[in-house]
């Protein structure tokens, strides 16, 4: 699923959700998805595409400005993966995958966790800053955190990963059994 085929590592998460929701084993209110760094795009993806799909949303370390990814931290050695932004004709096929520009006022989005570290060397926590900001600005419900340590892992040691992924999973817990 590289460059102009990325699209379709995101029509099979969606493919997978809809299934899940036609056999009845989740209603996509009940339905939650949650991943880091590549997979944050993922989810964030599924979030500005296939919001109707999922119940909640946990989105960490996340790939989400897709027009600005190459100028920031390692950026620019992923290329051959998705394309170059400064490139007008690749620019067109990126943006349709870029959830920072897929964002729209007055779509019905799920709840979304947003969660990044300031030390990521990676992806870089203005990644997550901006996406949240600008949910936040089109009035879209997300909650963010920003971990002061720990790089792309998003925690310093063994504790503090165990408190973010135990966030995450309350997060997405509390989303899809009404207790937000």
């Amino acid at each position: 699923a590289l460059q102009w085929n990325r699209h379709r590592a995101y029509e099979d998460f969606a493919a997978v959700a809809r299934d899940l929701a036609a056999r009845g084993v989740a209603r996509p209110g009940h339905l939650g998805c949650a991943g880091g760094s590549n997979g944050g795009l993922l989810v964030g993806n599924m979030l500005t595409q296939y919001p109707e799909l999922f119940g909640a949303i946990s989105c960490g370390v996340p790939l989400l400005d897709m027009r600005r990814y190459t100028k920031l931290s390692a950026g620019a050695s992923w290329i051959a993966e998705y394309g170059d932004p400064d490139v007008p004709e690749q620019w067109e096929f990126i943006r349709t995958f870029s959830p920072y520009h897929q964002l729209r006022a007055g779509v019905s989005y799920p709840p979304t966790f947003i969660w990044t570290a300031t030390s990521d060397d990676r992806v870089g926590p203005v990644q997550a800053r901006k996406m949240a900001a600008r949910m936040e600005s089109l009035g879209i419900p997300v909650w963010f955190h920003e971990a002061l340590e720990g790089g792309h892992a998003g925690a310093g040691n063994n504790a503090q990963a165990a408190r973010l992924h135990a966030a995450s999973h309350e997060f997405l817990w509390r989303a899809l059994t009404g207790g937000l």
